[in-house]
């Protein structure tokens, strides 16, 4: 059970990625120090939280009717307040533990896209957890500096930041976004499309932990080729419920499958590197030309997929070394500078 009395600690400056999939969060000087699936589970014949992070993603798929087992943020914005509220006050009292923090500067990192409304509603609950200042910084800027790129200069850099909720692609130079593209399409839409892919290909029901699990073990935007040309497959059992039978079934799964059932949102992606690039003007499209493009975020490590955009738009993709922490690493570097963070964030709010 949490206890969600919160101690405010000690000046020191958060940085948070309040993502669809996981919420993280660094403390300058310490750097990253926590990382939970945004998952909280509440017993409502109790009418309390029970779980979150980890131990509330065990649930998912088990829970008692009771028992609810939510993810309060869905495609990048928060879609149940008060249990994103929830949730983030056990985070925050799990990362700062037995210190004492107060008047606290936050950033948090939110998708390019989110309006007024969203941005205010993540400031509100970050305020609520004592902070004095909160800047909002959008995650493709702060990919962008967690994953060391120079976003002061004047040669353009571009990223694209593959999370759970969204897609967020940005060309950023002079420190400001040139031309950004948000797709409420990523991590948990590509879970999506692996479930419906086994159930028409193979008539067999997965859950969506299952579905993950093959994403990360086998999934790939292309399939890699042996010394003698030919495709290398990989297989993965998955188990499942069959349609027809009822009963539990297990499956030998190849990356081939999931290649086929990550298609259409590996299309979506490239797509939206080349309507970014189109938006922007053709000074910045030859800095990207000649620079390539980084991703960041959990989507942005499927196998291959920067080979793939290379394939289709003929501009080289790297993935970061840090693709999982550039957003949360983003954000708390940003306080290094707090004149330069005013440039960089999209809104600020104190009290």
């Amino acid at each position: 059970m949490f206890n969600f009395k919160f101690n405010l600690f000690s000046a020191k400056d958060i940085g948070i990625d309040l993502g669809t999939a996981n919420t993280l969060i660094y403390i300058k000087d310490k750097g990253i120090v926590l990382n939970e699936p945004s998952v909280i589970a509440r017993d409502n014949k109790r009418g309390i939280t029970i779980a979150c992070g980890s131990d509330a993603k065990e649930m998912i798929g088990k829970a008692p009717a009771h028992i609810d087992v939510v993810r309060p943020l869905k495609d990048g914005v928060i879609s149940d307040f008060d249990r994103a509220a929830d949730m983030l006050k056990a985070f925050l009292e799990k990362a700062v533990s037995d210190n004492k923090i107060k008047n606290y500067r936050a950033v948090v990192g939110v998708p390019s896209g989110v309006t007024e409304v969203e941005k205010r509603a993540v400031e509100q609950i970050v305020r609520g957890m004592g902070a004095t200042e909160v800047y909002v910084l959008e995650e493709p800027m702060a990919a962008a500096i967690g994953s060391g790129l120079d976003v002061d200069s004047s040669t353009a850099c571009m990223i694209a930041d593959i999370g759970g909720g969204t897609t967020d692609i940005a060309i950023i130079a002079l420190g400001g976004i040139v031309a950004s593209t948000s797709i409420r399409n990523a991590g948990d839409k590509f879970n999506e499309a692996i479930i419906q892919y086994m159930r028409k290909r193979h008539g067999l029901l997965i859950g969506e932990r299952t579905a993950e699990d093959l994403k990360v073990n086998i999934g790939s935007a292309c399939l890699d080729l042996d010394e003698n040309g030919d495709e290398i497959i990989i297989t993965m059992e998955a188990r499942g419920r069959d349609i027809i039978s009822g009963l539990p079934k297990i499956l030998e799964v190849t990356n081939r499958d999931i290649m086929a059932a990550l298609e259409e949102s590996v299309d979506m992606i490239i797509d939206g590197i080349k309507n970014t690039i189109e938006l922007a003007p053709p000074e910045i499209a030859a800095d990207i030309a000649s620079n390539g493009m980084v991703l960041s975020g959990g989507g942005g490590n499927i196998h291959n997929l920067d080979v793939m955009i290379e394939k289709r738009t003929g501009i080289k993709a790297v993935v970061a070394d840090n693709y999982f922490e550039a957003v949360a690493e983003g954000t708390g570097k940003s306080l290094d500078d707090i004149e330069k963070l005013k440039i960089y964030a999209s809104s600020i709010v104190r009290r």
